[in-house]
């Protein structure tokens, strides 16, 4: 465990935090984040994302004390669900602009100068500010500072959140999954303003590329923080061998113990012996009395002390393997068991394409789409879905396709209308405007969005999921959410005050105690927010499912371990090519 040293910027004194349902999420942890860059890993559900909204301020702690040398600046987990955010918004230079806008149309209400102070550069500065991170908007498009959020993808939005952090320059800072969402192109420049990031920044993440850019590692872990110096690789080398030789110490322990054990077995079936020779002896009167009566207390004596030394010797060797043990991590993992949807290696799923090709998925298919942000993924998916939720509406499977424009690579990813023709069209400006094109074929489609916000935030982790399945009992969806590691008070924990990778465990629990199976599962980004284990059980799952997946990811190692059937890139342009992943 680390200890507060002259430099360091963040001290932790004995904090506890009780949640409302008096479950406990950090119990007495006590250490520090020191000046430079520290990457803070552990679990899900270790309250890696509650300690720093207690940093933050976000949070009181139920008691201890934390003390920070400077202003605090905090990204949120789950940023991307405030959808009506506009960029200024998420810049914190929406006041100071709306003032200085409103002063330029006339108005000379002394409020709106002192909201501007000295910020009278604040438009030039955030356009900069944007620009730094990729985001420019367009000749002939509106300001990216007036957009919302939802015009936004997921990426692009964290971008935003991420430029006008670094543009106010706090002295400390705190990112929770900033890599979210983020395309292969934006977590280079992420990292990149990691390299070259003043102050203290602290980042929670299970991006190793990310992690390995830290100065130090933290780790939340049994309710301790403890910190390492050195980024991830060597972190996760130290642990590997730190419980590699606890394995070693355990299995050493055992043998002395059982050594300690067995000579103790021996010792007691020795003193029998001679306390039956004893008795015989005198039995048969071959020594005298007084004899006989002085060696049974000299034997009693003796055989007291040999007990007793024995079993200090085998107490001390059971103390000794205890310890060992607590040094193993006996960490529980998420059972992802997914149901068979009883689909035929011929049965046709879903066709996908652009005003060029299409590809069909049938059968148990996997297929990954990839692409920079804000191409149009995420609209695909969503446009398939809705497509097949408006089959199941009319009782049938949809027989035409579903048309989605597509257009620049500058604008708004989501804002496209579901048109019912084929051919490209041409929009406003005169240019070609490509289209992508899915019919579904099956209307048993399971969603999981990159949002995760289709979960009703006030209502209870068991509430949300009986919603999907009202025809189990809710012992059994307590049962079966215990397979998803929801445990006990966790059940009946509103939804909104739940970790990331819990938030995805319930969303996945939703969908897959869904009756009848999906057809295809569909996930969007679903290694957000996710500890390393559960990503691995993740894809054991994946790989095993009976059905087909169509999954969009960033993450090349996650897509690499699924065994892909196919993958598609979808480019700016909105055209679909057939592509080897990391070729």
């Amino acid at each position: 465990m680390s200890f507060p040293t002259p430099s360091s910027a963040v001290v932790l004194d004995r904090v506890t935090f009780t949640w409302p349902d008096g479950s406990t999420a950090l119990d007495t942890v006590s250490g520090a984040f020191s000046a430079g860059r520290t990457g803070l890993v552990g679990r899900n559900g270790s309250g890696k994302s509650t300690l720093l909204r207690l940093i933050a301020g976000d949070l009181t702690p139920t008691s201890g004390h934390i003390t920070a040398t400077g202003d605090v600046a905090y990204l949120p987990q789950r940023l991307t669900l405030d959808t009506h955010a506009r960029v200024a918004e998420l810049l914190g230079v929406a006041r100071a602009l709306d003032a200085v806008r409103a002063i330029a149309a006339g108005d000379v209400d002394p409020a709106r100068f002192d909201e501007v102070g000295d910020d009278w550069d604040v438009e030039a500065r955030a356009e900069a500010a944007l620009a730094e991170a990729g985001l420019v908007a367009k000749d002939g498009d509106p300001s990216f500072l007036d957009r919302t959020v939802g015009e936004l993808s997921g990426g692009e939005a964290v971008l935003v959140a991420i430029a006008g952090i670094r543009a106010r320059r706090a002295p400390i800072t705190l990112l929770d999954e900033p890599t979210n969402n983020l395309d292969r192109e934006a977590r280079a420049r992420l990292g990149e303003m990691m390299r070259s990031w003043r102050g203290t920044l602290v980042v929670v993440s299970h991006d190793v590329a990310l992690l390995e850019l830290m100065d130090d590692t933290a780790e939340l872990y049994g309710r301790e923080l403890r910190v390492f110096g050195g980024p991830y690789s060597e972190w996760r080398a130290w642990l590997d061998a730190e419980q590699e030789s606890a394995r070693q110490a355990e299995k050493d322990a055992k043998q002395a113990f059982r050594k300690e054990k067995r000579q103790r077995i021996e010792a007691e079936q020795k003193l029998a012996t001679r306390s039956q020779m004893a008795k015989k002896a005198f039995e048969e009167k071959r020594v005298p009395k007084i004899v006989a009566n002085g060696r049974k207390m000299a034997a009693q004596v003796s055989a007291g002390r040999l007990r007793t030394e024995v079993a200090e010797k085998e107490g001390t060797a059971r103390d000794a393997l205890d310890a060992a043990g607590q040094r193993i991590r006996h960490d529980a993992t998420m059972k992802i068991e997914l149901p068979d949807p009883g689909v035929s290696r011929s049965r046709r799923i879903v066709t996908i394409g652009d005003a060029e090709r299409s590809w069909t998925i049938q059968g148990p298919e996997r297929v990954a789409l990839i692409g920079r942000n804000g191409v149009g993924k995420t609209t695909l998916l969503r446009r398939l879905v809705e497509a097949a939720d408006a089959a199941a509406s009319d009782g049938a499977p949809s027989s035409g396709w579903v048309t989605i424009p597509v257009a620049d690579p500058g604008s708004a990813p989501n804002s496209g209308a579901i048109a019912e023709t084929t051919p490209a069209t041409v929009d406003s400006r005169g240019s070609a405007e490509s289209v992508l094109r899915t019919v579904p074929h099956t209307d048993r489609i399971g969603y999981l969005p990159q949002r995760i916000d289709g979960l009703d935030e006030t209502a209870t982790v068991v509430e949300n999921v009986a919603a999907r399945a009202p025809e189990i009992p809710e012992k059994e969806l307590r049962n079966r959410l215990a397979r998803f590691l929801i445990r006990g008070a966790a059940m009946d924990r509103p939804v909104g005050a739940l970790s990331g990778g819990e938030r995805f465990r319930v969303a996945l629990a939703t969908l897959l105690l869904a009756d009848p199976a999906p057809h295809l599962v569909v996930l969007d980004e679903p290694t957000n927010n996710l500890d390393l284990d559960t990503v691995d059980q993740v894809v054991q799952a994946l790989r095993a499912y009976r059905g087909a997946v169509l999954v969009v990811s960033h993450d090349d190692a996650f897509l690499q371990r699924l065994d892909l059937t196919l993958t598609l890139e979808l480019d700016a342009d909105g055209l679909l090519s057939e592509v080897v992943l990391g070729a």
